[in-house]
């Protein structure tokens, strides 16, 4: 597995899409399909961001796999700290938070 990074041009939005290929592409072959893609829908797309509808793109016509948060199962928030090491997990389009607390305290509220 080979992983690239489309990067968008709007300082607003600040994004960053990682793609996942089974195949090692040149540099320059991998900046090529993103400008052909770009040209392909940079006119209408539906995605947040041009770098997502980008990726979408790439998915569908060029074998890559588009690494979205539906694909991520966990994440974990490391410190030096240890109150604020910490596991994400996904499941479902939501996302649970681990911690560990020596001192219970009030009922934290999910919806809050």
């Amino acid at each position: 597995m080979f992983f690239y990074e489309i990067h968008d041009g709007d300082e607003d939005v600040g994004s960053a899409v990682l793609l996942m290929h089974e195949d090692q592409l040149e540099p320059l072959e991998f900046f090529a399909l993103v400008k052909k893609a770009r040209a392909l829908i940079k006119d209408a797309y539906e995605e947040d961001s041009l770098s997502e509808a980008i990726a979408n793109e790439l998915q569908r016509s060029s074998g890559f796999v588009h690494i979205t948060d539906d694909k991520l199962l966990a994440s974990v928030n490391v410190d030096e700290s240890d109150e604020l090491t910490y596991l994400v997990q996904s499941d479902g389009g939501t996302r649970s938070v681990f911690l560990r607390a020596d001192d219970v305290g009030e009922d934290i509220d999910p919806d809050a």
